[in-house]
């Protein structure tokens, strides 16, 4: 039995985990950076390079070509795969990670909320030949809009402008300015060479005049809070066990993942969207009591008093109930290729509740190059952001995205044949913007 003052050894494990993203205009190298940290990390196996190394042999190629390493993945997503993002999983001495590999092109821009939906940092490769263009606000833009609170602007082939410190300060500049405008509250900027491994993993002899950390380093060593202990509490329930047994004649548990926030036994708790009140009798984890849970626990809660409580609610604290509604305000990022309309109606499906709702309005659709909106389009099509307006045949309790990524977001589904629409993004859309902070005398560090 765990006791609340006991520290949770779930979180300090999680500490040493992290999810980032990857995203870049197309052969602006990042096949090639992916390449160079599983390579110079150790976490390429050697039945795997030794194939990259005769792939690049049969091309004439006398070194590896690293880029290999993905683009059997990036193959894939050309034969159809164009909503799922391709997962790397390595870990080096200091932390794992799980990277979401995302597809450059701006027909695939709904690939990148898909990795990045979850994804606690995000790189954003710019060619320093081209610097910022169109589809590196388009990415700064999303990663603002999904509430990521790290962001890395890779410099890459800095070899090919001769390693000017210049070049690289006004593309550092220029992206940081846009970044902070859209509310981005941590930026990092880094002069990579993904081809020759310049402050990829190592540290590079031709820019003496960085500072800073390398990617990896920076990816080691980036403060990331695991802890959604101290968050709004949600426990979404997602199944109802009453085996009626001899044993067990009487038994009625509510099963579920705690979406957010910590519960106790005897805790005061509010079942949405009814209203019920009740306290918790009891928490069963992995088939053993315990006195608290948090998340992200997968955990069964008994309650003091026989109320109605089925699949789609939720459980929350009493004094920290959020507002139920029917009417949803959100920022979607359409991801199918049928338009959505205003009139469509969609099942709108949010943690482990799914209600039918039908699309009232559309305000605006956001131009991501230049931020501006675009009064009443009428539809979204594939890859279109924009602001909706949906009412939905039953009460939800939805959290603004602001406060939580998991209980503030929520899918819209076609209800002919389950295909998703969009994802969607409850309350405002960008955080109110911060300013951007200062050059570090001792390197670049946005």
């Amino acid at each position: 039995m765990t006791s609340s003052t006991e520290q949770p050894t779930e979180q300090l494990s999680a500490t040493t985990l992290l999810r980032f993203a990857t995203a870049g205009s197309v052969d602006d190298g990042k096949s090639t950076l992916v390449g160079r940290l599983l390579h110079d990390s150790k976490s390429v196996l050697a039945d795997q390079l030794e194939a990259v190394e005769h792939a690049s042999r049969s091309r004439g190629q006398e070194a590896p070509d690293l880029a290999l390493l993905t683009d059997g993945l990036r193959a894939e997503r050309e034969q159809g795969i164009t909503i799922d993002v391709a997962y790397r999983y390595f870990a080096t001495a200091r932390r794992r990670f799980i990277l979401a590999d995302t597809p450059g092109h701006v027909q695939y821009t709904r690939n990148m909320v898909t990795g990045a939906s979850t994804a606690e940092l995000t790189v954003i490769l710019v060619d320093a030949r081209n610097g910022v263009v169109e589809q590196t606000r388009r990415h700064a833009a999303i990663a603002a809009l999904l509430r990521v609170p790290h962001v890395v602007l890779a410099v890459n082939k800095m070899d090919l402008v001769d390693y000017e410190e210049p070049v690289f300060a006004s593309i550092a500049e220029e992206f940081t300015a846009y970044a902070s405008e859209l509310g981005v509250p941590e930026i990092t900027a880094i002069p990579i060479s993904a081809l020759a491994g310049d402050n990829v993993v190592d540290v590079s002899a031709n820019m003496d005049w960085y500072g800073g950390p390398t990617v990896l380093e920076h990816l080691e060593t980036v403060p990331v809070s695991h802890d959604l202990t101290s968050c709004h509490a949600r426990f979404p329930v997602q199944y109802v066990i009453r085996p009626q047994t001899a044993e067990h004649p009487d038994y009625r548990g509510y099963a579920g993942q705690i979406a957010a926030g910590t519960f106790r036994v005897g805790e005061s708790v509010t079942v949405l969207p009814s209203g019920r009140t009740s306290r918790i009798a009891g928490i069963d984890l992995l088939g053993a009591p315990v006195d608290v849970a948090w998340t992200p626990q997968s955990v069964t809660l008994l309650l003091e008093d026989d109320i109605d409580v089925s699949r789609g609610d939720i459980v929350v604290p009493r004094d920290d109930a959020p507002a139920t509604t029917q009417d949803v305000e959100a920022t979607v990022c359409h991801v199918a290729d049928t338009p959505l309309s205003v009139g469509t109606r969609v099942l709108l499906k949010h943690t482990t509740r799914t209600v039918k709702a039908i699309v009232k309005e559309i305000p605006s659709r956001l131009t991501l190059d230049d931020l501006s909106q675009h009064p009443a389009p009428g539809q979204l099509v594939a890859n279109d952001i924009g602001r909706v307006r949906v009412r939905t045949a039953e009460p939800l309790a939805l959290d603004a995205y602001a406060d939580s990524r998991r209980t503030g977001s929520f899918l819209l589904i076609d209800p002919a044949d389950g295909t998703t629409l969009a994802a969607g993004m409850a309350g405002e859309s960008f955080a109110a913007a911060v300013p951007a902070q200062a050059q570090d005398d001792e390197g670049w560090d946005f």
